[in-house]
C-alpha cells in the first residue's frame, strides 16, 4: 500500500456531498464561531502567561502572533474555499501531501482540540468556583479538584463539558446562535475591562518595556500562538457554511480583526496595571480590576470569563467532532465517528464520545503545560496550510480559486519560517509529550486506519 496516496479534488468533494451536514451557518456565525475559540482561555490566561515571558513586551509578541496569523489566514482562505469540506487541516493534508502526512496532522489536531477542551473547562471550574464562593457557596474539594490537586473529580469541570456535547449534538444552527450571543456578552465584558482599566494604568509598570530581549518576545510569542487555533475552527465550518466560498475568506478576516485589536488591547492595559511579574495568570483579568479597588468590575469581569470560556468549549469541541468525523468518513477511524443522526444532522456519536473522553480529561487529570501543548498544534497546522498552497499552485494551475492568497509563494514561505522559529522556542517536555501522543497516532494508523482506509481500498 502506497501510505503517500493521495486523494483527488473530486473524492475530496464527494464526501462532504454525502455526509448530509446542514449547510446554515453563515459568515458572522463563523467568525463567531472563531472568536469563541479564540477569546476564552486565551485571553482570560495566555495574556498573563506571556507576560511573565516577555514582561510589557508581551504587546509585542502579540503583534508579531497577529501578523503571522494573518499571513496564514491567507492561505486558510485560499483552501477553504478551494475545498469547502469539513477536517481543515487534515483535509489539506490529504489532497496535497498524502495519508500519511494527513493522518499525523489529524491525530495532531485530536491532541490540540481534546487538550484544549478539557484545559477550558478545567479554567471554567476554577473560575465558577471562585464565583460561589464570593456568594458563600463552597463546593467539597472531593467534588471540586483533581487527584493531583487533592480531592477526586472536578466535577464542574465534567458537568460544563455535557452541557456542552449535548448541546453540540442537538444541532449546529442552535449551538451557533448560543454562541453568537456567548460571544457578544464576552466581547462587552473585555471592552468593560479595557475601558476602566485603561484610567488606572501606571506608567512606571512599563518600565523596563523589554527586561529578556528579543528571546523574551518570541518565547511569549510562542506560548500564546495557540490562541489562534480559531482559524482551524473556522475551516472545519466550511461544510456547513450556507455560501462557503464568501463566508469562509469574510469570517476569517472578521476574526483575525476583532481579535488581534482585543488582545493587543488587553496586554497593554493589562501591563500597565500590575507589575508583570505579580499578574496571576489564572486570573488575570479580573484580578487586576480588583487590585486597583473596581471590586464590581471585577465580579462582572470574572461572570463574563465563565460565559466567555463556555463559547470556547463549543467553538473546540465543535472542531474536534467534525476532525473526527472527516478521519472516520475516509476509513482511518471507526464508522461510528461519522454516523449522523437522522433528525438532528449532527454526527451524534462522536460528538458523545469527544465529550465523554474531554470530561475524563478534565475531571481526573492536571493541565499543567497545557498553553504551550497547544501551540505545537497549531503552528504545524499552519505550517502545512502554508506549504499546501504553494504546492496546489504547481499541481492545480488552472482550479478555479474563489480568493487568492498574494505573494504566494513567499508569503507562505515566510509563514512557515515564522512558525518554525516560534516552534524551537517551546520547552523540550513539550516535545517529548507530543512525540508520545504521536507515536500512538501512527500505532492507530498501522494496526486499524491503513487496513480500512477508503482511498487505499479502492
Amino acid at each position: 500500500m502506497n501510505i503517500f496516496k493521495k486523494k483527488t479534488a473530486e473524492q475530496m468533494l464527494e464526501g462532504a456531498v454525502k455526509t448530509g451536514l446542514k449547510k446554515n451557518l453563515k459568515a458572522k456565525d463563523i467568525a463567531a464561531l472563531g472568536i469563541g475559540a479564540v477569546v476564552g482561555v486565551g485571553i482570560f490566561v495566555a495574556t498573563g502567561e506571556g507576560a511573565h515571558l516577555a514582561g510589557p513586551a508581551v504587546i509585542i509578541s502579540f503583534i508579531i502572533a497577529a501578523v503571522v496569523a494573518c499571513l496564514c489566514g491567507l492561505s486558510y482562505s485560499e483552501l477553504a474555499t478551494m475545498f469547502p469540506v469539513a477536517g481543515s487541516t487534515y483535509s489539506y493534508a490529504y489532497i496535497t501531501f498524502g495519508e500519511i502526512v494527513a493522518m499525523i496532522i489529524g491525530w495532531c489536531l485530536t491532541a490540540e482540540y481534546l487538550v484544549a477542551c478539557s484545559a477550558v473547562a478545567s479554567g471554567w471550574s476554577g473560575t465558577f468556583q471562585g464565583i460561589l464562593a464570593n456568594l458563600g457557596v463552597n463546593i467539597p474539594k472531593a467534588l471540586a479538584a483533581s487527584p493531583s490537586k487533592g480531592g477526586i473529580i472536578d466535577v464542574p469541570a465534567v458537568l460544563i463539558i455535557v452541557l456542552i456535547t449535548a448541546l453540540l449534538c442537538y444541532g449546529m444552527q442552535e449551538s451557533a446562535k448560543i454562541n453568537n450571543l456567548m460571544v457578544g456578552i464576552k466581547i462587552c465584558i473585555i471592552i468593560l475591562f479595557v475601558g476602566l482599566g485603561v484610567t488606572h494604568i501606571d506608567v512606571a509598570n512599563y518600565k523596563p518595556f523589554n527586561p529578556y530581549g528579543l528571546k523574551g518576545i518570541f518565547a511569549g510569542t510562542a506560548t500564546i500562538f495557540f490562541s489562534y487555533i480559531g482559524f482551524d475552527a473556522i475551516s472545519t465550518a466550511a461544510e456547513e457554511a450556507e455560501n462557503p466560498k464568501r463566508d469562509i475568506p469574510l469570517g476569517l478576516i472578521m476574526c483575525l480583526v476583532v481579535v488581534s485589536l482585543l488582545y493587543i488591547s488587553v496586554a497593554a492595559v493589562l501591563t500597565g496595571m500590575v507589575p508583570f511579574k505579580e499578574i496571576i495568570s489564572e486570573n488575570a483579568v479580573p484580578g487586576a480590576l480588583a487590585r486597583v479597588g473596581i471590586n464590581w468590575g471585577s465580579a462582572l469581569v470574572g461572570t463574563g470569563a465563565v460565559i466567555g470560556m463556555i463559547s470556547t468549549l463549543l467553538a473546540v469541541l465543535y472542531g474536534q467532532v467534525r476532525v473526527f468525523m472527516v478521519m472516520s468518513r475516509d476509513g482511518l477511524l471507526p464508522k461510528l465517528f461519522s454516523k449522523v443522526h437522522p433528525v438532528h444532522k449532527t454526527p451524534y456519536l462522536s460528538t458523545i464520545i469527544t465529550g465523554t473522553v474531554a470530561a475524563i480529561i478534565a475531571g481526573l487529570l492536571p493541565l499543567d503545560i497545557i498553553v504551550q501543548f497547544l501551540s505545537i498544534g497549531t503552528l504545524l497546522g499552519f505550517i502545512v496550510v502554508s506549504l499546501s498552497v504553494i504546492v496546489l499552485r504547481k499541481r492545480m494551475p488552472n482550479f478555479n480559486r474563489i480568493f487568492t492568497c498574494p505573494g504566494v509563494p513567499f508569503t507562505p514561505i515566510i509563514t512557515v519560517i515564522c512558525c518554525l522559529y516560534l516552534l524551537s522556542r517551546l520547552q523540550a517536555k513539550t516535545w517529548i509529550g507530543f512525540a508520545v501522543w504521536l507515536i500512538i497516532g501512527l500505532i492507530v494508523y498501522f494496526t486499524y486506519g491503513r487496513k480500512h482506509s477508503l482511498l487505499q481500498n479502492e
